[in-house]
């Protein structure tokens, strides 16, 4: 398994409960889980699988996944750092993972995240339903007319890429008037 992806921070996140994680520690969370159910994620599907956890966590829990933002972008929303981590692999799918360089011993390390039990649960659940979507249907999902995503790309009635979407927009969207993002997708 090759790595990269490497930052100056510390070897691992402590669980941030307001703030989210940093989000090559999920994405990695994201590819093993894939690979364990032999579910072959791109970097278009991880982004989308990533976006759609985030959404879930944010309505399901009231707290975000990831402290990154989405932007806009033509095939939905994208975290701009994690594209650049894993965007060598083209419309292969990911086998490498991101990782970080060590702030106290400078060495290259796995990014890993200590995630609670409850989150476990909840990107289990999600990964399990989202993983097995094709990456052109999540894109499809993900530009929902009046969704977060259209919102924030057709902004003003111009396109916009590159603009933040709203954790706000995210997770008011998808509680919706059905009252949970699992109504909300699941039954769509």
């Amino acid at each position: 398994m090759e790595n990269q992806g490497i930052d100056r921070g510390g070897s691992q996140s402590l669980k941030p409960q307001n703030t989210g994680y940093d989000c090559r520690e999920v994405a990695n969370y994201i590819l093993d889980k894939g690979e364990s159910s032999n579910i072959d994620i791109t970097n278009l599907s991880l982004q989308k699988i990533l976006y759609f956890c985030h959404a879930f966590v944010l309505t399901e829990l009231s707290r975000p996944l990831v402290k990154q933002s989405f932007e806009a972008w033509q095939h939905g929303p994208v975290i701009r750092s994690l594209y650049r981590v894993f965007c060598g692999c083209g419309e292969e799918k990911i086998k490498m993972r991101a990782t970080r360089i060590d702030k106290n011993s400078g060495e290259r390390i796995l990014c890993t995240a200590s995630l609670d039990e409850e989150l476990n649960n909840t990107l289990d659940k999600a990964i399990a339903f989202y993983g097995r979507v094709s990456a052109y249907q999540l894109v499809k999902l993900s530009h929902e007319p009046g969704g977060p995503w259209d919102k924030t790309w057709n902004h003003l009635g111009q396109s916009n890429p590159g603009m933040k979407i709203n954790n706000n927009e995210i997770k008011e969207f998808y509680i919706g008037k059905e009252g949970n993002m699992k109504n909300r997708i699941y039954l769509n």
